[in-house]
């Protein structure tokens, strides 16, 4: 099949601005609604002490149950969503999760805290994943790690004014006889469950589905979609046993899980740090201040995507991006209030910036049932790093009395992913994979040109067949 005749340079795209239009606004906000109902808990720290009486340790282990439930329900979810449809799960997701959220109002103690957590991991399990599968239907190999950037500006949206919204919410303490964090989860609880009932009904499965686009369009989509995925082998049954031994998804796996144990830890007692540092602060000051890093995160899940395609590599680009994590973790430690943000404000740049590239890796060797499943595995054992992360902050800083020794660990587990990217890049440069994938759209602004399939299928061979297929 010759790419020129799938779609021209100007259809192509004009037809990806459209799917980017009507596509990407719902999913953004389906994760500004996500990070909010799983990191409301960051602000509400220290009320959920004073009012319950939840210590550090408590609330580091009630906080990463969250990601021990969910890490521990992806793949299924994923396939589940595979097989049954987004519409129809990602609805069942949102529903679900906001019902659970909202009924953290009830909490009275540690151990309904816990137990109200653990079921909020249950119930979101997928979304992440799911979406980043989603996306896969939509937009070709070289456009997903912008496509997925969009995506993830949710998450630093709601990290951004989240904790605005938050203040103010807690200021509602004594309202109705309520505290402030009751009136927080069922602030954000409930409108996720209507949300939800809004996606079961607009958010179409495939491109066929979709009404917005014409029949022609659809035709476009689908053949950019199918000749993505004819350069080269590809796996596309999922097996647990042909995961464990693909190098590229285990090495994608273990470094996404320091990426992840850094930016929970952070995301969950970063408000907490400047409510010690700065005694009395109000509510809205302290979510203004603790929303400074994630404008750095937001300005990064956009321009560093963009940065790998220009530069025709995502792992040359990620590996000098990673090192800004523990850099920064090491600088708010060591240095006074004002060092301590802007360090966390440089760790945090570059959090929504190499999501992407990690996530858009898989498709390299992975398609069908085995690019769900492997996404979710992958997000499942980065997962587990939000589980450590915030258990071992908490512990560290109810022993230590100080947050900066956990500060100095995260920081070594982010040089651990220093080292992660770095052996990615090795295998990729050596492949030439990713290369003939992001060559694909440079020429005419993202054009696929005729001989693209035979260059990433040459790449392909140079692995070998045990990383490729299993």
């Amino acid at each position: 099949m010759s790419a020129d005749a799938l779609v021209s340079p100007q259809e192509r795209a004009a037809l990806l601005a459209k799917v980017t239009r009507r596509l990407m606004p719902l999913l953004v906000g389906m994760y500004i609604l996500s990070f909010l109902n799983r990191s409301n808990i960051g602000i509400a720290k220290p009320d959920l002490e004073a009012d319950l009486g939840i210590g550090a340790a408590a609330y580091g282990l009630g906080a990463g149950l969250f990601f021990l439930a969910y890490a521990l329900c992806e793949v299924p979810s994923n396939l589940i969503m595979h097989r049954v449809g987004a519409r129809r799960w990602m609805a069942r997701i949102m529903v679900s999760w906001g019902a659970i959220s909202t009924a953290t109002f009830w909490v009275q103690g540690e151990w309904s805290f816990y137990a109200l957590r653990f079921l909020l991991g249950i119930a979101e399990a997928g979304l992440f994943p799911g979406v980043m599968l989603y996306l896969t239907y939509w937009f070709p190999k070289a456009e997903r790690a912008r496509a997925m950037g969009i995506f993830l500006l949710g998450a630093a949206a709601a990290l951004i004014f989240g904790p605005i919204f938050g203040g103010f919410i807690l200021d509602l303490e004594g309202v109705l006889g309520l505290h402030g964090w009751q009136w927080l989860f069922l602030s954000e609880g409930i409108p996720t469950i209507l949300v939800g009932i809004y996606v079961f009904f607009v958010l179409p499965d495939k491109p066929g589905d979709a009404t917005w686009l014409t029949d022609n369009e659809r035709r476009q989509i689908e053949g950019l979609i199918e000749f993505d995925n004819e350069g080269g082998e590809h796996r596309h049954v999922f097996s647990l046993r042909a995961m464990i031994k693909n190098r590229l998804v285990v090495l994608v796996a273990l470094t996404y899980f320091t990426h992840q144990l850094c930016i929970y830890a952070v995301t969950f007692f970063f408000p907490g740090i400047i409510a010690q540092t700065f005694p009395g602060i109000s509510n809205v000051s302290l979510g203004l201040l603790a929303g400074i890093p994630w404008v750095a995160a937001a300005i990064g899940a956009l321009t560093i995507p963009r940065l790998a395609n220009r530069f025709g590599s995502w792992t040359k680009v990620m590996l000098p991006a990673f090192f800004a994590i523990p850099l920064g973790l090491v600088v708010a430690a060591a240095t006074g209030p004002i060092g301590g943000i802007l360090g966390m404000t440089l760790a945090a740049s570059v959090f929504f910036g190499v999501q992407p590239l990690l996530f858009s890796l898989p498709s390299l060797r992975l398609a069908g049932t085995a690019l769900a499943g492997g996404l979710a595995l992958i997000n499942s054992i980065g997962l587990t790093g939000g589980f450590i992360g915030p258990y071992a902050m908490g512990l560290i800083e109810e022993t230590t009395g100080s947050s900066d020794p956990g500060l100095y660990l995260l920081a070594g587990f982010g040089a651990l992913g220093c080292i992660g990217s770095s052996l990615l890049h090795r295998m990729l440069t050596r492949t030439g994979e990713q290369a003939a994938v992001l060559r694909a759209a440079q020429p005419a602004s993202g054009v696929v040109h005729g001989g693209t399939r035979a260059s990433v299928s040459e790449s392909a061979e140079r692995v070998g067949n045990s990383d490729v297929v299993g």
